[in-house]
């Protein structure tokens, strides 16, 4: 509980759990929508999908760039809450670390045009980008060091240069049907086996 809370009675932190719901179906929505319209997607498309009107999407995030943030952000956080998750439940740390880099490449192939929007604001786009990696390249990290301990993969590669491989291997692929940028991420894996 932190300060704001205390005094707090159970209908106000029942309000804020709403709060929080409904801005993660908002944001589930406007992340539906971007995947398959792209980030300049219309609004009322992501409220038809979330079942709000487009005045609760607005008082929520009044920019788009607002509402691209908060889905990248959420994004990255889905992502960062998965790899712990991913680890307890696959059977080998090797297994755990496929299933999360197959969440980053489809993390990474559907962001369709948001370089571009983003990159208008260079200053928001450097910090949103620092975020990304202080968030996710721990969690590749610790996948990493897991399938070493368990002897699947060698020693030897940093997080940083993986998440980069695969980025690099995820470039142009929503733009190219005859190129399967999950199947060439699968290779790069396979390739950190002993």
């Amino acid at each position: 509980m932190n300060d704001s809370d205390e005094g707090a009675g159970p209908a106000a932190r029942s309000k804020r759990a709403d709060a929080r719901r409904n801005e993660k179906t908002l944001l589930d929505a406007a992340a539906a929508v971007f995947v398959a319209s792209g980030v300049e997607a219309p609004v009322r498309d992501i409220a038809a999908e979330a079942g709000v009107g487009m005045g609760t999407i607005y008082r929520h995030f009044p920019t788009r760039a607002d509402l691209i943030i908060a889905v990248y952000r959420h994004q990255v956080e889905a992502l960062a809450e998965a790899g712990p998750t991913l680890l307890d439940t696959s059977e080998t740390p090797y297994a755990a670390l496929g299933k999360w880099v197959d969440l980053f490449v489809g993390f990474l192939v559907t962001k369709h045009g948001l370089a571009a929007v983003l990159q208008t604001d260079n200053a928001g786009f450097d910090t949103l980008h620092a975020y990304f990696l202080d968030r996710l390249v721990p969690v590749c990290t610790h996948l990493l060091d897991a399938a070493v301990a368990s002897g699947e993969i060698r020693s030897g590669f940093a997080a940083y240069e993986v998440m980069r491989g695969v980025g690099n291997l995820c470039i142009g692929a929503e733009g190219d049907s005859r190129y399967d940028a999950r199947r060439l991420v699968g290779l790069l894996i396979a390739g950190l086996r002993r």
